[in-house]
């Protein structure tokens, strides 16, 4: 997803550092049955029996092949794939020669188990490759995404899952017809802070969610980056650090909204951003009243995730970077274990893997096709100025 290291919110964050320990806490889930209805939207069926036999063999770990070799993978991925207990970095899907070379030597990696774009459906044969992990372009997800269910593989995708709700849609359908499992990478799902913030909304520890501020930008740098071309990214920074604010708003109240109104701001810079948005806001209602409020940018920097509640309030900023994350409550700071996000991430969907679970709803396709969905909702709300009804 993320393969820009000068220009992206990878580079941004990336001297905030994380420790390698990776960690795995209990995590309320939160409502699965509603979806937004927009003009692109339908009927959905989700993953209901995925290949649930177990792949675990004592002391086994899953190899992961990486599809784009990106920032993100190169920076994050492989380097937390050095500490995972449950997975190895076993293979590689490239374009670039050099960079297979230059990855072969430096993490061992077999000839045969390195692709290009071409020769990427010869996985199917590959029994020392497990799960693929899709770090590409937004608008190439679902074609890779499905390729790897038909070569009979479980499959991990960045977020946004896709660009539109019909795309998540066939990955969804790919995978369940494969029988493999869809998980999205959706990493803060297994970080403690964040896993903190979710205990307190959902269990009304301070009191009903009233308001939440929501939001994550940061300043975009190269003009030629495919972020910044609607074609490959579907949007600006909506579709890129705006779908954690989308999350950070649900996963607090547990609920999924039933309005959205947002805003397109002008654009400081029309020529950098002659393709996608600069700034814009929205706001959400959710069905217990509670409201949010939340921005993203790429011409300036915030992250906050913030919640008041009828008997006090708690935070997180920096809420949805790769951290540290800090957090605070009208009581006191939050203290939790600081992780490494990535390995936490993939340790996590690996070990439900490995022990022939099904994977929690949270971070299914099932999950990235409601974030896909609302951030149509949103678009289409700000184009056309009005409330937007979501239907469950």
């Amino acid at each position: 997803m993320k393969n820009q290291q000068s220009n992206s919110r990878r580079t941004f964050l990336r001297n905030l550092g994380a420790s390698a320990s990776a960690l795995s806490l209990p995590l309320l889930g939160y409502a699965d049955n509603q979806l937004v209805q927009n003009e692109s939207s339908g009927l959905y069926s989700f993953l209901t029996n995925p290949d649930t036999k177990g792949l675990g063999q004592p002391g086994r770990k899953l190899g992961i092949a990486l599809v784009g070799l990106g920032y993100y993978s190169t920076n994050l991925l492989a380097p937390a794939l050095q500490q995972t207990q449950n997975c190895r970095l076993a293979g590689i899907v490239t374009g670039t020669p050099s960079k297979a070379d230059e990855w072969m030597k430096k993490y061992n990696i077999p000839k045969e188990n390195v692709y290009d774009y071409k020769t990427f459906d010869r996985i199917a044969d590959n029994k020392d490759i497990d799960v693929v992990y899709v770090v590409l372009p937004n608008s190439m997800h679902e074609e890779y995404v499905v390729r790897a269910a038909k070569a009979g593989k479980h499959v991990i995708c960045e977020k946004p899952m896709a660009i539109t709700p019909k795309a998540c849609q066939n990955m969804i359908d790919a995978c369940k017809k494969a029988n493999k499992q869809l998980a999205i990478g959706y990493r803060l799902h297994y970080e403690p802070f964040t896993k903190e913030i979710m205990r307190l909304g959902q269990e009304k520890v301070f009191g009903a969610v009233k308001f939440v501020e929501s939001s994550d930008g940061f300043r975009s740098g190269d003009p030629n980056q495919w972020r910044l071309k609607k074609s490959m990214a579907g949007g600006g920074p909506l579709m890129d650090v705006g779908i954690y604010a989308i999350q950070g708003a649900r996963y607090v109240t547990g609920e999924e909204p039933i309005s959205v109104t947002a805003q397109f701001a002008p654009k400081t810079d029309p020529v950098k951003f002659k393709d996608v948005e600069e700034t814009m806001f929205w706001q959400f209602e959710f069905p217990s009243g509670a409201v949010s409020n939340s921005t993203t940018s790429y011409a300036s920097g915030v992250e906050r995730l913030y919640a008041s509640c009828e008997k006090g309030w708690f935070e997180l900023s920096p809420a949805f970077g790769y951290g540290p994350l800090k957090g605070r409550t009208s009581k006191g700071p939050i203290e939790m274990p600081v992780v490494n996000h990535q390995a936490a991430h993939m340790d996590g969907v690996c070990k439900d893997l490995l022990d022939g679970k099904q994977l929690p709803s949270h971070v299914t396709g099932e999950e990235g096709l409601k974030d896909v969905t609302l951030l149509q909702a949103i678009y289409q709300a700000a184009e056309t100025g009005k409330k937007l009804k979501l239907k469950a």
